[in-house]
């Protein structure tokens, strides 16, 4: 045969296939225009002139990492529908004599075409769009844009052999399911999956195990730095419990309400159990994929908006004064001239100070065990990591204008979020009287830790302190006392970014182990890290969200063609019009709102970890995040509802 046969059949098939290749070819487009951009974005010149470009270039990176992942599962997964619908024509094919070898070589050019014509397409909006990304971020990071244009070859040689691998191995894939089908097996391939499946109950417990483990994860963990250590671990287990549940459990509930007589045995209700039971299994599939993306969007749009509305809070959090100077293992002659220092560059910078704040202390991480407290080792419950911070007398007496007096042995103990252990501290083994609780501290807003826990403990001297500090980490190297200096200025942003700089230069002069910073002088870096962790987050919300409108529209047209025909015989039997409407939407309603429904009681459990993942960002504001949370939730229900809508009328258009 002439090889123009075969193209021109391909290009027919393409064109008599178009309601689902058409979707399929937009999204390629779609993908490969948005992971040429982040790409681009991740190693264009102008990002190297942007404040703390670094963590910008690290999260634009990761970004291309994730988009990339995802494209790879996620068009294999969308391929998977389009060879099963195609399945019954290649096996007529088959049976009019075309060979398997002939069949390969349509497929061949199908997929050169639909590749070629996506990358080309994907690649031409991604350099179009280019421009306008570079820019939307520089705006989201509130920096000077730039006017040059530029492709670079990475960004350009990284896309195409991406997803052309991607195209290559579908269809490798693709082949390897008509060569190893027999005909008769490629005639009734878009029926495969009709038989009923057995309701695995193993399987259904498993997944409530699994989903039971991950939401008791998140609800329990309480501290910071074990909410990221068990995070993912949580966001595994719900997985795996999500699609189990869905595999195995809804076809267990479908079961249950099959017994149940009096619900059962109703026209509309007979219709849609029925027939929901024996196609569940794939169908769970594409329900658990959809609940999963949906889960995705709203978390990531969420804490990433909240994060970038709430730089200003962040920043308040982080420097409760305008600027701060903080030293560690410094003697108290290092501590006077820093002193001298951060006076001297006030008087030369023509400003004055207010609401100053200076202390020396000396922080020690450990692990609470009921009225004891031990050291942190590899392995420890973060959940029960606390911070105690010491202070000599002298020191408090200085910060709070009184004049206590401690004996050795004794001391005076103010407690931030944590439980009062009783009146001795015991610190692994070093025992410490608590003469008095505090009931407030001037320095316990200005220490800031991933503890959620926080023991000031103040004591007679730094004898006392090294005493603790030797049983507490088994170390006798002593350090000497850490340094702050906290305090505000009515200088203009200018003049306090100036003197920060200034301040960092001398700190280094005087050979200590210290440094200065300020809320102006980190605002670029703050606006840098969040815009770029807000730009990704909504350039993968969208992503994610193209992927869930793919899901959705392929589920309508599959299981359009695959009920048709038992619509057709019910209404031959003595099923009315509306009965049949009223079974196709009470079917619909069901299979496309229950995981857009479980997404939510995912979100429910896991917002708490959320807010402790927040806090190493700094960000503590809950209510902002859960504002956030819920306007998400509430504009991608709308959002949802649209698109089960739009697509809806697809179904109904093919049964009826």
């Amino acid at each position: 045969m002439n090889s123009f046969f075969y193209q021109n059949l391909a290009v027919n098939n393409i064109r008599k296939n178009s309601k689902t290749y058409i979707p399929y070819i937009l999204t390629c487009i779609g993908m490969i225009a948005m992971f040429y951009n982040m790409c681009f974005l991740a190693v264009a010149k102008d990002i190297g002139s942007v404040s703390d470009s670094e963590s910008l270039r690290y999260i634009l990176f990761l970004g291309t990492v994730v988009i990339g992942i995802f494209s790879c599962i996620f068009l294999f997964y969308t391929n998977s529908f389009l060879i099963k619908r195609r399945k019954k024509e290649f096996g007529l094919f088959n049976v009019l004599g075309m060979e398997k070898k002939h069949i390969a070589r349509i497929m061949f050019y199908e997929t050169l075409y639909i590749g070629g014509l996506s990358i080309l397409a994907g690649l031409a909006a991604g350099i179009l769009l280019s421009k306008l990304m570079i820019l939307l971020l520089f705006k989201l990071i509130s920096f000077d844009a730039t006017f040059g244009f530029e492709i670079p070859k990475i960004a350009l040689l990284s896309t195409l052999v991406l997803f052309t691998v991607i195209f290559l191995v579908n269809l490798v894939y693709n082949m390897g399911q008509v060569h190893l089908s027999k005909p008769v097996e490629l005639l009734r391939g878009g029926s495969a999956g009709e038989k009923e499946p057995k309701a695995k109950w193993i399987m259904a417990v498993f997944g409530a195990v699994c989903l039971g483990a991950g939401y008791y994860i998140a609800v329990t963990t309480e501290n910071p730095l074990s909410a990221l250590n068990m995070f993912f671990v949580a966001v595994l287990l719900v997985i795996v419990g999500t699609y189990c549940l869905f595999i195995s459990g809804s076809i267990a509930l479908l079961k249950v309400l099959r017994k149940n007589k009096r619900y059962y045995y109703k026209p509309r209700h007979f219709i849609s159990v029925s027939g929901m039971i024996y196609r569940m299994k794939q169908n769970a599939a594409g329900l658990s994929n959809i609940c999963i993306l949906s889960t995705a969007v709203i978390v990531m749009v969420s804490t990433t908006v909240s994060l970038y509305i709430g730089m200003e809070d962040v920043l308040r959090t982080q420097f409760v004064k305008n600027i701060e100077v903080s030293a560690s293992d410094v003697s108290e002659e290092q501590a006077g001239e820093l002193d001298k220092l951060i006076e001297q560059q006030i008087s030369e910078h023509n400003t004055d100070k207010s609401s100053t704040l200076r202390i020396r202390s000396m922080d020690m991480v450990a692990i609470q065990e009921g009225l004891q407290f031990i050291k942190l080792e590899q392995g420890s419950d973060y959940n029960k990591l606390v911070t105690l911070v010491f202070i000599t007398q002298d020191e408090y007496n200085k910060l709070e204008g009184t004049s206590i007096s401690l004996k050795e042995g004794e001391a005076m103990a103010y407690v931030a979020n944590g439980d009062i252990p009783g009146s001795i501290l015991d610190i692994n083994g070093y025992e410490l009287s608590v003469k008095e609780y505090l009931s407030s501290f001037s320095y316990a807003d200005m220490n800031l830790n991933f503890a959620d826990n926080y023991y000031y403990i103040v004591v007679d001297n730094i004898t006392t302190i090294n005493k603790a500090y030797v049983s507490l980490t088994g170390d006798e190297n002593v350090t000497e006392l850490s340094y702050y200096y906290g305090f505000d200025t009515y200088a203009d942003s200018q003049e306090q970014i100036d003197m920060v700089n200034d301040l960092n230069v001398k700190i280094w002069e005087l050979d200590v182990f210290g440094r200065a910073r300020g809320a102006e002088a980190s605002r670029s870096s703050f606006y840098s890290l969040y815009g770029g962790l807000f730009f990704l987050g909504i350039f993968l919300g969208i992503l994610f969200v193209m992927a869930t409108v793919l899901i959705i529209y392929y589920k309508q047209i599959v299981e359009g063609y695959d009920d048709k025909e038992r619509f057709e015989i019910m209404q031959k039997v003595g099923m009315s019009r509306e009965e049949i409407k009223g079974t196709i939407r009470s079917q619909v309603l069901t299979v496309f709102f229950l995981p857009l429904l479980t997404s939510v009681i995912h979100i429910v459990f896991a917002f708490k970890v959320i807010t402790k993942l927040l806090l190493l960002f700094g960000m503590n504001n809950v209510r902002l995040f859960a504002a956030c949370t819920a306007v998400t939730i509430i504009v991608f229900a709308i959002f949802y509802t649209i698109i089960y809508s739009l697509t809806a009328r697809t179904y109904y258009k093919i049964v009826s």
